[in-house]
């Protein structure tokens, strides 16, 4: 006869457990609370008083515009915040400024001087924007704890210089490639707090969203010369010649959107936060719709309508994406507010301008 155990019961869980655990890794969608009338008026007073400073303003409306937009985007109950300094922005944009100018007088006095600038600027040009990279995620939290960019300027010359460039002399071949690496590099190298990022996505994926584009195109594109050749390339006649050309214009100007659309989706559903994932499922017909709305109510508004275009690509963009825990996200929030806390007291006076627009 078996005598009973003293050791404590390890039968399944109660349902309700089972429940509970399930609750807390639903799948969270991110949402944008932005309205194009609240943001006209940011959008107007940011226009017009870096018109009246000759500029000046401009690190200052990018600081409240980040703000707005970071403000009010939103996932599983908290948002996120910007902590940009305009002043350090302000700073970056003097030092580009300098750098130029100084680049352009070298040039004019001397070639052998423009020479040596220009190979000063190349040496610079990786390691300004790496530190403008690491400036834009540390600034950038969400419930208090900061993000971050590791990486090296080596890293950035790679990624963002010698694969671009590889990318266009090879006549297009290499350029799916070189956007991968780009990618890989930009979230690869991320952070949240003490929880790097990942990213998944394989060369071939890339390529197979490219050649899709491209084919795409060239069936419409051929399909309009297959077109003008049967009636000889008559320009002048309106019904047949002129149309067909117009669509063909357009038909180009489409398949940007359709790239967008499905690079947005493979390059965040091969991105992880640690274990956690995320998923895109934005449409090509819902963004072209938005892309052609947006453009003529620009077009007949003289511009007007531009904070209100930006609010809705950029609502679309954003409720198009959602995180997919794999535990509790307090526990993981939890996790990482201790390292982010030590490892970023030092950060800010490093990381003390930002090069971008």
């Amino acid at each position: 006869m078996n005598e009973p155990s003293d050791l404590p019961s390890q039968a399944t869980p109660p349902f309700s457990t089972v429940l509970n655990t399930a609750a807390r890794v639903k799948p969270e969608a991110f949402s944008f609370s932005g309205r194009g009338g609240e943001y006209f008026r940011i959008w107007i007073v940011n226009l017009l008083l870096s018109i009246v400073t000759l500029g000046i303003y401009s690190a200052w409306a990018k600081v409240r515009r980040l703000r707005y937009f970071y403000d009010n985007t939103s996932v599983a109950g908290g948002s996120f915040d910007y902590h940009g300094n305009p002043i350090a922005i302000l700073k970056g944009r003097i030092i580009a400024v300098v750098l130029l100018g100084a680049y352009q007088l070298a040039i004019a006095l001397h070639v052998v001087l423009g020479l040596i600038a220009a190979i000063a600027m190349a040496l610079a040009g990786p390691w300004l924007i790496w530190r403008s990279l690491q400036f834009k995620l540390y600034n950038t939290s969400y419930r208090g704890i900061r993000f971050g960019f590791r990486g090296s300027a080596g890293g950035v010359l790679k990624n963002f210089f010698v694969w671009p460039a590889l990318g266009s002399i090879s006549l297009g071949l290499l350029v799916p490639l070189a956007y991968q690496r780009f990618k890989n590099y930009q979230h690869g190298q991320s952070r949240f707090g003490a929880t790097s990022f990942s990213f998944e996505g394989k060369p071939g994926a890339f390529y197979k969203v490219f050649l899709m584009a491209f084919g795409i195109w060239l069936a419409g594109f051929l399909g309009g010369i297959a077109l003008l050749t049967i009636n000889g390339f008559n320009y002048g006649m309106f019904p047949t010649g002129l149309p067909v050309i117009i669509a063909i214009y357009v038909w180009t100007f489409s398949i940007y959107p359709l790239l967008m659309t499905h690079l947005q989706n493979l390059v965040w559903n091969s991105t992880r936060l640690g274990e956690h994932r995320f998923a895109s499922n934005m449409r090509w017909q819902r963004v072209v719709f938005i892309f052609v709305t947006n453009l003529l109510g620009i077009a007949f508004t003289l511009g007007l309508y531009t904070p209100f275009a930006q609010i809705r690509m950029m609502r679309y963009r954003i409720e198009s994406l959602t995180l997919l825990p794999a535990s509790s996200l307090d526990d993981f929030v939890a996790s990482s507010e201790a390292h982010g806390s030590a490892t970023g007291e030092g950060l800010g006076d490093l990381l003390d301008f930002d090069l971008s627009m």
